[in-house]
């Protein structure tokens, strides 16, 4: 009798739960308006930021213990967002989508609209596949990574002798190489233009723009050749891409563009290498009006752009350096296509998305590239209120941020979280099946710390245990209760029901940046079949021999398998050692 009233009473709390679950989950309404919900019933204050309304308090429901608000209407479109709860920032914890960045941790909401199709839209068309590389970059001494797309039908039998043009794509400042894929939907977009023959079959690498931070001491000799980015980007990204996909390689089938940070070095690297790319484009940004033999000599370098297209919003914090750049191209007499827009909130990845949709369809097509500058907007003219952007706006958009994790020279490792208003904080350690829970302290700023050291983790005895094994340590931060991923590690592991932050000893033989010029293998992404697949580098591939095929059914997203220490830095760090070759795919949950 006792059994089945426990029974019972456990069913109903599972009923429980799901219901609360299901009640604060944020909702898209039909009338355009989002009702975004949390569940905290310990919160003392919470609030919601979203991208298209600002910061709003929430309400709470002391039966539910759900806060609540509903904001909108707003343009369907994808915006991010985060809850504030006592001054945390925190992400929507049932929300799977979110914006990868090495700064801040927000949430993604997608809002689709139900009057048309949009850009980034997932049809029912041919997808091409995201491949997730590594490489050995010689200018920073480390290993570095990159995002690759190639279209549908790249891998077919038949198109085994094509080649395909190439457009590089870099995301702006703090973001990852993930973004102008999980945010700007690069890959989307241009399968339906593809599908829609609006635009060529190419390849799309997205680097990584901020390599430094791939290393905590980058090495004197480096730090002096000066521009990283583009030292490897040259030298050591598009090599590797030349050698390992069939690419065209020549000015007239190379691209690059970028928002933000990256539409500067986009610029910057096609003015400076017009033999190698003869396409550019900068989606809100500007670039140096010191780069010799390019603006003196306009006929020249109007004789070797196919394209230049310049795109930002009038609402932008940028808007009045952009304009001054179009001016001065205007002044020069180089040819270039504009765009402005005004009402997709600024510098965001609405606008990013936009201009990207907008210049695919002029990518390796001269005709409707010529035609595009031809007929362009004017240059808007100045009106003497533009805000300039300086070293002043840059602090204050982008201040300092706080190390963490920091490691240091003896092998330990500093935990930082900034939660001035918190009572007790806690970061927990997870590896191996073992939590370990490290009490902080506070210092004067509301910053809280504690050092440790993270022990090695052992390479696994067999290959079944290997593939399955994640050489990373998992860390969260326990704010008073509350589960708070580190907003400065710019590598996440998601397990669905919870995400967690990156750890790994840098003198571990998994840590990616230091694992040395070996041969990386690739991560690729099919969303057709919702598979992640590993692929051993082609120098382990024995002529006439299939390697072993293993599969998992994932409980975790593709980070288990890409991110800092993943399976795939088990994988390759093994075949190095002399394992025999294997193919690791994970089903599901991508």
């Amino acid at each position: 009798m006792m059994k089945n009233w426990i029974n019972k009473q456990s069913m109903m709390t599972m009923t429980l739960l799901v219901s609360l679950s299901a009640s604060a989950q944020t909702i898209c309404n039909d009338n355009g308006t989002v009702t975004f919900n949390y569940h905290n019933a310990q919160a003392k204050k919470v609030a919601v930021d979203v991208q298209f309304a600002g910061k709003h308090d929430m309400t709470f429901d002391k039966k539910t213990g759900i806060w609540s608000v509903t904001l909108g209407p707003a343009a369907p479109d994808m915006y991010p967002y985060h809850f504030e709860v006592d001054g945390l920032s925190i992400m929507d914890p049932l929300c799977k989508d979110y914006f990868p960045n090495e700064g801040f941790k927000n949430s993604l909401l997608e809002m689709k609209s139900n009057k048309g199709k949009l850009a980034h839209d997932i049809l029912p068309v041919g997808h091409g596949r995201i491949e997730y590389i590594h490489y050995y970059s010689k200018n920073l001494g480390a290993t570095n990574n990159a995002i690759v797309y190639t279209p549908s039908g790249y891998y077919d039998e038949a198109n085994k002798d094509k080649k395909y043009p190439v457009f590089y794509l870099i995301s702006g400042t703090t973001d990852t190489e993930e973004v102008y894929y999980k945010v700007g939907r690069m890959n989307y977009i241009l399968d339906n233009l593809i599908a829609e023959g609006k635009a060529q079959e190419m390849i799309i690498v997205l680097p990584y723009g901020n390599p430094t931070k791939l290393k905590d001491k980058v090495p004197a000799d480096a730090r002096a050749q000066g521009d990283l980015f583009s030292n490897d980007l040259n030298d050591d990204l598009m090599p590797y891409i030349e050698a390992n996909y069939r690419t065209i390689n020549d000015a007239d089938h190379r691209a690059i563009g970028g928002f933000s940070r990256g539409g500067n070095q986009a610029l910057y690297n096609g003015l400076r290498h017009l033999d190698k790319f003869s396409y550019l484009c900068s989606y809100s940004s500007f670039t140096s009006t010191d780069i010799p033999d390019v603006y003196e000599q306009a006929d020249s370098t109007n004789s070797k752009i196919n394209l230049l297209w310049l795109g930002v919003g009038t609402d932008d914090f940028l808007y009045g350096t952009a304009r001054d750049y179009m001016e001065f191209l205007d002044k020069h007499g180089i040819r270039a296509a504009k765009t402005f827009t005004y009402d997709k909130f600024g510098h965001t990845w609405m606008n990013a998305k936009y201009f990207l949709a907008k210049t695919l369809p002029l990518l390796f097509n001269k005709k409707a590239s010529r035609l595009a500058m031809e007929y362009t907007v004017p240059t808007r003219k100045a009106t003497g209120k533009e805000k300039p952007f300086n070293l002043e706006v840059m602090s204050r958009l982008f201040p300092k941020p706080i190390v963490s994790p920091e490691y240091g020279d003896d092998h330990s490792v500093t935990f930082r979280i900034k939660a001035p208003e918190a009572q007790e904080v806690h970061v927990n350690l997870i590896a191996d099946g073992e939590n370990k829970s490290l009490k902080m302290t506070k210092d004067t700023t509301g910053v809280w710390s504690v050092t440790t050291k993270l022990e090695n983790i052992k390479l696994p005895e067999t290959l079944d245990k290997a593939v399955t094994h994640h050489a990373y340590y998992k860390y969260f931060f326990d704010v008073d209760g509350m589960h708070v991923v580190d907003p400065n590690d710019m590598y996440l592991a998601d397990d669905n029901e919870e995400k967690y932050s990156i750890a790994l000893n840098p003198d571990d033989e998994y840590y990616e940046p230091n694992m040395g010029d070996i041969a990386y293998g690739k991560v690729v992404v099919d969303p057709n079949n919702n598979t992640a697949t590993y692929y051993p580098a082609n120098k382990y591939w024995k002529a006439g021999e299939a390697p072993r095929r293993i599969v998992l059914n994932g409980t975790e997203p593709i980070q288990g398998m890409t991110r800092l220490g993943g399976i795939a830095s088990v994988a390759d760090r093994l075949l190095a050692n002399g394992a025999e070759p294997f193919i690791i795919t994970v089903r599901g949950n991508l």
